[in-house]
């Protein structure tokens, strides 16, 4: 049977029928450890932390997903992203995007640089900053496309080939665009990083992260970290992202129908100062959206000029819910001043564009008319 195609490799890569019974969904292996028949002799499994089927099934999807050769999953998404740092060593300096994840900054700048990395921020967009950064000690070019939250992408093809002249690992985190509409590692990444919390695990039940590699060294590397440093899963939130996975195809799907409806209605509203969507044909990186996504994901950041706007805006909202996170089939509205980015400098954040004003949709798989009735209504509360 042929599985090339995403759904058909969602659905079946690392969910076959268990051998033993034929249940067709991957069994639960909620263990710790493993019985042996006799010292030194045993079926392949000592202990959770190194080895659990349901995690492995799990990782091999996603690998499937990236079309890497090896995933590896992690506890949450910052887990997985401080795993994929322990790749360094003391006196390594990274070059990393200026706009992501507040969480992913806070880790770099107030951990890591404990333990002597270092750390340049530039506008992954330019490529002349990117050179200009790098340095003798660089073994790293670390990003994120589309960024959290200005939607900014990074031209990845680009990247590759800068990483490639200087000899550093590419990472990518992957986590607003899914497999589904990016995949990094074809584009030259090295490593590709996920918060499964987000669109693999989809209804917003679970806290995961997931790394796929397409390299052999470093996937022995990132076997033996996980392993020897701890920050893994437990088997049932593994269990919960195979049974989400299933359905991701099909929900990546409406999710970008949703927000390819919403995203022309809030450019053209008086109430909004700026929408940053990649999909809009206003958006300066509209046709690098184009070559190098399969469709543009369900978020939109939105300008409403100011912290009483965001407040009345986001009080007035019924089906859309104010809380973290994203990628969950229902609708959320985040305000990343208070919420994701609190700890990005409030210089940093300015300059970037992420005011006081500005709030970050995680379009949801609703009904789209009711999801425009709810926006419509919050946009007449600022009027």
């Amino acid at each position: 049977m042929s599985k090339d195609g995403f759904a058909t490799k969602a659905i079946h890569i690392g969910q076959e029928p268990d051998e033993l019974t034929g249940a067709v969904t991957v069994p639960l292996y909620q263990t710790s450890t493993y019985a042996q028949e006799e010292i030194g002799k045993h079926k392949g499994y000592e202990y959770a932390r190194t080895q659990n089927l349901t995690r492995f099934q799990w990782e091999k999807n996603l690998a499937a997903l990236e079309e890497g050769i090896a995933g590896f999953a992690f506890g949450s998404g910052l887990a997985a992203i401080d795993s994929v740092m322990k790749l360094l060593r003391a006196g390594d300096h990274v070059v990393m995007a200026e706009d992501m994840y507040g969480g992913t900054f806070r880790l770099f700048d107030k951990i890591l640089t404990n333990f002597g990395l270092s750390f340049t921020s530039v506008d992954m967009r330019d490529e002349q900053a990117i050179r200009n950064a790098i340095t003798p000690a660089t073994k790293m070019l670390y990003t994120e496309t589309p960024t959290n939250p200005m939607m900014n992408l990074t031209d990845l093809r680009m990247v590759a080939r800068v990483a490639k002249e200087h000899g550093t690992m590419m990472v990518v985190d992957n986590t607003f665009a899914s497999p589904y509409f990016q995949k990094p590692l074809t584009l030259g990444a090295d490593i590709v990083i996920h918060s499964a919390t987000k669109y693999l695990g989809g209804h917003s039940d679970l806290v995961h992260g997931i790394v796929a590699t397409n390299n052999e060294e470093i996937a022995t590397r990132l076997k033996f970290i996980q392993n020897a440093a701890g920050a893994i899963p437990g088997p049932f939130d593994c269990w919960l992202c195979l049974r989400s996975v299933k359905t991701l195809a099909v929900r990546m799907k409406q999710h970008e129908a949703n927000a390819m409806t919403i995203a022309p209605v809030l450019a053209h509203h008086p109430a909004i100062k700026a929408v940053y969507y990649p999909g809009l044909p206003t958006h300066p990186q509209h046709n690098l959206a184009k070559e190098q996504m399969s469709g543009f994901g369900g978020m939109i950041s939105i300008e409403l000029g100011s912290l009483e706007a965001a407040k009345k805006f986001t009080n007035a909202l019924s089906v859309f819910t104010l809380g973290e996170s994203l990628g969950g089939v229902e609708s959320l509205v985040c305000h990343p001043v208070s919420m994701t980015h609190g700890s990005v400098p409030v210089e940093q954040r300015q300059k970037l564009g992420i005011t006081d004003g500005l709030v970050r949709l995680s379009v949801g798989i609703e009904d789209v008319e009711d999801l425009l009735d709810d926006i419509y209504a919050a946009l007449a509360a600022i009027a």
